[in-house]
């Protein structure tokens, strides 16, 4: 299968071009580098390309012809939205708008959607299942639901099918330790937590311990990025096989706290790093859990990595590898 993939040499979408690459895909990566690496892409052809960049990008689809296009280019840093809203909503919105129209322009109609649990907002209730009232809270959550009400009207009249997943907390890394998180300035609680063990922090930043949960720290549901590139997989498996369009959750059903999570991270690495309690954030919700129930039931999903030290552990190994591929390539 002939797949285009924007956003491919990040994080997330170099995770799902390496499981794509293993299953033997044609694939072409579209990717203008901004917070993704070219030594990421394990399969397929980089090309540099912005998804502001109309005519290249109608130009790379016309000659590439794909079966189905894999969106993962965004902005997603929750703090920074909230900083700079419009930028947010120009690469999130337009950009994924100029997508679009290229591939109605080329006649694509399959399209696999990264979306976010921000888009959730507060919910009122655990776990979070996909028919929830959207209601996001941040700039970022905001993007993500208005991509997904662009595509839910855009399937209504048109012959386009999609599916958008949900994604929770991701964390963890290629467990060959080829591959993993490598923003420059990364805000994850996991990463950041590795990376103050490492000593590249003085400390690491505890936003609120008076939120309504048992320790008084934010909740959240992690999910193994190995894992979530299965779900990728199946997803797309799903769309071309039934040609439904479908909402799913990808996430493993419980959270762990942020205290909970420093406290795995110090065991893991074996270092005493220094923690601050500070005021709480902007944009955080005080608990997000997945109900992926969905995901399981339509695409047989299975998790192989679903335990946070496992997780911890892939991220450790991972982030002691990437300081001596930094330090190569500065």
């Amino acid at each position: 299968m002939k797949i285009f993939i924007t956003g491919g040499a990040g994080y997330i979408g170099s995770h799902v071009v390496k499981a794509l690459g293993e299953k033997n895909h044609e694939l072409l990566i579209y990717d203008n580098l901004s917070t993704g690496h070219d030594w990421a892409v394990l399969y397929g052809t980089l090309i540099r390309g912005d998804l502001a960049d109309l005519k290249l990008l109608n130009a790379t689809l016309e000659q590439f012809k794909p079966d189905a296009v894999i969106h993962f280019a965004a902005s997603i840093q929750v703090e920074e939205s909230v900083r700079e809203p419009l930028r947010y909503y120009r690469n999130n919105i337009a950009n994924t708008l100029n997508l679009l129209h290229a591939m109605e322009s080329n006649g694509i109609r399959d399209f696999i959607y990264s979306s976010s649990a921000a888009v959730y907002g507060i919910p009122n209730k655990m776990p979070v299942v996909e028919f929830t009232p959207l209601n996001p809270i941040n700039p970022y959550g905001a993007s993500k639901a208005i991509v997904e009400t662009m595509l839910r009207n855009i399937a209504g009249v048109k012959d386009f099918r999609y599916i958008s997943l949900r994604y929770f907390n991701v964390a963890g890394a290629d467990v060959k330790t080829r591959i993993g998180q490598a923003y420059q300035d990364a805000t994850h609680l996991i990463t950041r937590a590795l990376k103050t063990a490492h000593g590249e922090f003085p400390k690491l930043s505890i936003f609120g311990t008076d939120y309504p949960t048992a320790d008084g720290t934010c909740i959240r549901d992690y999910i193994h990025v190995d894992d979530l590139a299965d779900a990728h997989l199946l997803a797309l498996n799903y769309l071309l096989e039934t040609g439904r369009t479908e909402i799913m959750n990808c996430g493993y059903g419980y959270g762990f706290s942020v205290k909970e999570v420093i406290a795995l991270a110090k065991k893991v690495t074996g270092i005493d790093f220094t923690v601050e309690e500070t005021d709480r954030r902007p944009g955080d919700p005080p608990e997000l859990v997945s109900n992926s129930v969905k995901l399981h039931r339509l695409t047989g999903w299975q998790p192989r990595c679903d335990d946070l030290e496992f997780i911890i552990r892939t991220a450790w190994n991972w982030e002691l590898k990437y300081q001596t591929i930094r330090g190569h390539n500065a």
